[in-house]
């Protein structure tokens, strides 16, 4: 259920290779990586079991729409079968949700075209009313997404010390994001999941994909854990 993320500003193309060969060693779900990296990805993973996924509008989402789809056409034919996009969090809080639904819609169906599904960050830390987060599950469900997804891990809020920091993926939030999607649309958690009991926890919640830096950490444990 791991998607393993390599999308730090400050990962080397070298970075980039080593993570896949983690990737590889550990037979994960997918990586996740930056639009310019997704053809070297493509070809480092050619022949496994290992999909290839690319963010879009990463991490802000503030991209027109125009350029999230042209940026979800690029990623998917340089080889991206996944796509993780993020909405526009400045008219979700707006309560533009006309605008809303047209973006998740044109990326989702620019997604299907090209046989990629789409997940769509929320970014939690930021949209943080239930009734908001409720209202995206709705939006998702109808226009066909594939997942729900918490964050980006780049959601960084302001606090009172003047210091940033981001929470990520909650239990509660997966849960209400599980009660309120489609039967046919999933979870993916994202952002914080660094254990491996948080991810147990957050696949106790509903969610069927986690974002992760730590997979090798999480895998070995439950390798002793469980002997497998």
């Amino acid at each position: 259920m791991i998607d393993h993320s390599i999308l730090h500003p400050t990962l080397t193309d070298d970075d980039l290779e080593r993570e896949c060969r983690i990737a590889l060693k550990y037979d994960v779900a997918s990586v996740c990586v930056k639009p310019y990296a997704v053809r070297r990805a493509a070809e480092l993973l050619k022949g496994s079991d290992v999909l290839v996924g690319c963010v879009i509008g990463f991490p802000a989402g503030n991209s027109s729409i125009a350029v999230k789809v042209f940026e979800t056409k690029q990623a998917v034919a340089d080889g991206a079968v996944e796509i993780d996009m993020v909405i526009n969090i400045g008219k979700a809080l707006g309560g533009d949700w006309a605008y809303i639904e047209s973006e998740i819609q044109a990326v989702t169906e620019a997604c299907h075209a090209g046989n990629a599904i789409v997940k769509v960050i929320f970014e939690t830390d930021f949209i943080t009313k239930k009734e908001e987060k409720i209202r995206l599950c709705e939006i998702c469900t109808k226009v066909s997404a594939d997942y729900v997804k918490t964050s980006s891990g780049f959601g960084f809020v302001k606090q009172p010390d003047g210091n940033y920091s981001y929470t990520g993926a909650t239990l509660d939030d997966l849960r209400l994001m599980r009660q309120h999607s489609g039967q046919e649309v999933k979870v993916k958690a994202a952002g914080g999941v660094r254990t491996l009991d948080q991810l147990l926890a957050v696949r106790e919640a509903g969610a069927t994909r986690s974002g992760a830096t730590a997979t090798a950490t999480m895998l070995e444990e439950a390798a002793t854990r469980f002997g497998t």
